[in-house]
């Protein structure tokens, strides 16, 4: 089993990671992950929908590893997005203050203020219901989303970034508060490498058009 990093994600948000890998890999491939990651207790059934702290960063962790496992760095790095921004529409969406990011009042705002005020949304709902702790820093054409400690990264010692799947979640959560336009996100800094924290770097122009959500 894996032992405990006692840092926890609520269940619910932990849930819409597997009904993300779900979507993503499907039922064998999830299944063949959480055999890899040594959890199989979740083979059965995944995290209740509750918003209790129990899945720990270790697990999730583990999660993270065994995808790079299965399909190797490329490749893991890439369903790790996408896991991602399933888990963020599957279900961190619904959370705190990302609810209202949908209101017609919000979306009238000027797109760098949505930008900006979703990524704190985000931060927020990190720091107030999971012990990820994060924050936002504007810094010139860009803002830093900043992660103390992250649970793609627990543990772990690589010599590039680990963390894709939040990677993912910003992206989508961008793409959310700005009604479809897509933005450049990118891992500058990870505690994998041998950082203090997590840094993800978010341009502040969006790549293209908007797409329909």
């Amino acid at each position: 089993m894996v032992e405990s990093g006692d840092l926890y994600y609520p269940n619910r948000i932990a849930r819409a990671f597997f009904v993300a890998m779900d979507d993503v890999m499907g039922q064998n491939g999830l299944n063949t992950l959480l055999g890899l990651a040594d959890l199989p207790q979740y083979v059965a059934a995944p995290p209740p929908d509750d918003l209790v702290k129990a899945f720990d960063f270790a697990a999730l962790s583990a999660m993270n590893e065994a995808l790079e496992t299965m399909y190797g760095g490329r490749g893991g790095r890439g369903l790790a997005l996408a896991i991602g921004r399933a888990a963020f529409a599957r279900g961190i969406k619904g959370f705190g203050v990302m609810k209202a990011m949908a209101d017609p009042a919000f979306r009238s705002l000027p797109l760098e203020q949505r930008i900006e005020l979703g990524l704190q949304a985000l931060a927020s709902v990190f720091t107030n219901f999971t012990d990820q702790a994060s924050s936002v820093q504007p810094m010139g054409d860009a803002f830093l989303f900043r992660v103390e400690v992250s649970p793609f990264a627990w543990g772990r010692t690589s010599d590039k970034p680990v963390c894709h799947a939040l990677v993912g979640i910003i992206q989508e959560s961008l793409r959310w508060s700005s009604n479809g336009y897509e933005f450049y996100v990118r891992e500058i800094a990870c505690r994998a490498t041998g950082s203090d924290e997590c840094v993800f770097r978010v341009n502040r122009t969006a790549i293209g058009e908007a797409t329909a959500l």
